[in-house]
């Protein structure tokens, strides 16, 4: 079985155990924003370690969308490439946990949808792809039930 490695970056590590330890009850906002937030959990692709990673919580129907912005800094964050080469991942929601299988969104006409629909959750990701743009589009994953 792989071993859970928590990230080095400190407030990453410190949402991730504040929310799985209290069972989902704590620890649901991402930082200050006040926004809804989920656990995604999923193997490391280099080291197969277990990584888990806080992102603001954007719901598409059962599904989950999962934005790779960084902030609009102008690289993708680790978790991109761990999940285009390893799409099983685990969320948790509260005090929810799925099986998931997440995949990059590809087409044109599903990338607007749901951009339109992360957009609304946390309106900052439209700042963010200015940010990034023109050196790289920001990934777009959809988690959808196993």
């Amino acid at each position: 079985m792989a071993k859970y490695v928590p990230t080095p970056v400190q407030w990453v590590r410190e949402q991730v155990e504040l929310y799985e330890s209290s069972g989902g009850t704590k620890g649901t906002e991402l930082r200050e924003t006040g926004l809804p937030c989920i656990i995604v959990t999923h193997r490391g692709n280099r080291t197969g370690a277990i990584r888990k990673t806080p992102l603001m919580r954007v719901k598409d129907g059962d599904s989950y969308v999962l934005v790779g912005s960084m902030g609009g800094a102008p690289r993708n964050p680790v978790w991109v490439y761990n999940l285009r080469a390893e799409g099983n991942v685990e969320i948790r929601d509260r005090a929810e946990v799925f099986r998931m299988r997440a995949r990059e969104v590809e087409s044109a006409e599903e990338r607007a949808r749901v951009w339109a629909i992360a957009v609304a959750a946390f309106p900052p990701y439209a700042d963010y792809r200015e940010r990034a743009a023109p050196t790289r589009t920001i990934p777009v994953f959809i988690a959808e039930p196993v």
